[in-house]
C-alpha cells in the first residue's frame, strides 16, 4: 500500500482514510480540522484514551454509543459522575467496558473542570507552529514529538490519566493542531476551525 491512494471518487488522499468508508468520512471531514471548545476537545481526548491498544476504527464506530453513554461529553455532567454511572458504562455493550479507561474519563472531566484556562486554552498551547510543508509520506510523521510529550505531561500534572505523548500526538493530528495529511492530499489543512 502507498501511502496516498486516489479513491473511487478520483480524490488523492491519505491511504489510511482510503480503507473504509467509516475511515473515509473521518479523513475528508474531521480529522486534522482544527477544533477547538472544552467539550469537544474533552470527547476527543477521551476517546484517543480509549482507544489506546485498540484500533481506532473501533471507537470511530462506538462513537455515538459513547456519546449517548457519556451525556454528549459534557465536561459538567461526566465529572458529577459517581460509582453508580461506572457500573452503568460498565454494563453498555456499546462502548470499551475497561473499567481503567472509565475512571480516567471521569477523573479527567474533573481535572478540566478545574482548569482556570478551560480545557481548549491548555490543549492548544502546546500546538507546535505550523510545518512550511506537509509530510510527503508517513515515514516523515512522528509518533509523538517534544509539544505533545510537554502536554502529556502537563496533563498528567493536572490530574488526567491516560495521556501519553503517543495519545496526546494523536490528539494533535486529530484536532489540527497539528496538520499530517500527505503533500497531496486532497484535504485541505486550511480550513476554518469549527
Amino acid at each position: 500500500m502507498t501511502d496516498l491512494v486516489t479513491g473511487a471518487d478520483g480524490l488523492p488522499r491519505c491511504a489510511w482514510g482510503a480503507s473504509t468508508p467509516d475511515y473515509a468520512a473521518y479523513h475528508d471531514e474531521e480529522w486534522g480540522r482544527p477544533l477547538r471548545g472544552d467539550d469537544a476537545l474533552y470527547e476527543r481526548l477521551t476517546l484517543e484514551a480509549f482507544q489506546s491498544g485498540l484500533s481506532w476504527l473501533t471507537i470511530l464506530r462506538k462513537r455515538q454509543a459513547f456519546r449517548l453513554a457519556f451525556d454528549g461529553f459534557r465536561i459538567e455532567t461526566v465529572a458529577g459522575y459517581g460509582e453508580a454511572e461506572v457500573a452503568r458504562l460498565l454494563a453498555d455493550v456499546g462502548i470499551v467496558r475497561n473499567r481503567a479507561k472509565i475512571e480516567a474519563a471521569v477523573a479527567n472531566a474533573r481535572a478540566a473542570r478545574e482548569l482556570p484556562e478551560g480545557l481548549s486554552a491548555l490543549l492548544w498551547s502546546f500546538a507546535p507552529p505550523p510545518r512550511p510543508a506537509r509530510p510527503r509520506s508517513f515515514a516523515e510523521v512522528p509518533a509523538l514529538t517534544g509539544e505533545s510529550t510537554a502536554m502529556a505531561k502537563a496533563l498528567k500534572k493536572r490530574g488526567f490519566r491516560f495521556v501519553g505523548p503517543t495519545t496526546a500526538y494523536a490528539l494533535m493530528q486529530a484536532t489540527g493542531m497539528v496538520d499530517d495529511h500527505l503533500a497531496d492530499c486532497h484535504v485541505n489543512g486550511d480550513r476554518a476551525e469549527r
